[in-house]
């Protein structure tokens, strides 16, 4: 019987349990024996990190051949416009690596969520907004790297979805165990 719990992780938390400098890690909050992240979070992100045993379904959420769903809010300097948004859509160039498309959208009105336990830096001249975006990939800081590229550098990152799993209504650094019906939506979602 293998397990699968949903952790919201918080900001400045690492996707481990251990860490030889001190800082926070899944340990802190999720003290089930012999499990792991499925991918990554960065330490600097925040939201939804599946936890699990089951080494299959790790592979099969993690490899991008797959193409398992990652949905993402970030919230972003400025406004984007259509055509920032249509760029997302299509890829973008990072080092010579083309990512593959996007679903990116505007979230209006913006999502009503937790305070972080750091607040994003203010600029009174300069306006915030928050984009929504899909991914079936996940190279390192992604989402960071495409809002920058077109010109609305990410201030703050969410993962709310793996697949058909939705953060919901979990506090940071709350977690809960899958429902049968969650892991078996889940296991078909990746095959």
């Amino acid at each position: 019987m293998f397990t699968y719990i949903l952790l919201n992780k918080p900001y400045e938390v690492l996707t481990q349990f251990t860490d030889e400098n001190g800082r926070a890690t899944l340990k802190d909050f999720v003290t089930v024996p012999n499990i792991y992240p499925v991918g990554r979070l960065d330490y600097d992100s925040e939201g939804l990190v599946l936890l699990t045993d089951d080494k299959a379904l790790q592979h099969r959420l993690s490899d991008p051949k797959f193409k398992i769903e990652k949905t993402y809010w970030a919230q972003v300097e400025n406004i984007p416009d259509e055509t920032a948004l249509e760029q997302l859509r299509k890829g973008i160039f990072l080092k010579n690596i083309k990512t593959a498309p996007a679903k990116a959208k505007l979230l209006q009105p913006e999502p009503s969520i937790w305070e972080r336990s750091k607040p994003i830096r203010f600029r009174q001249n300069i306006p915030t907004s928050w984009v929504q975006i899909t991914l079936t990939q996940g190279m390192n800081r992604q989402v960071r790297k495409m809002t920058a590229a077109v010109g609305f550098p990410t201030l703050r990152l969410i993962r709310v979805s793996i697949g058909p799993l939705q953060i919901g209504e979990l506090a940071p650094g709350e977690w809960r165990y899958l429902t049968p019906e969650e892991v078996k939506a889940l296991k078909q979602g990746s095959r």
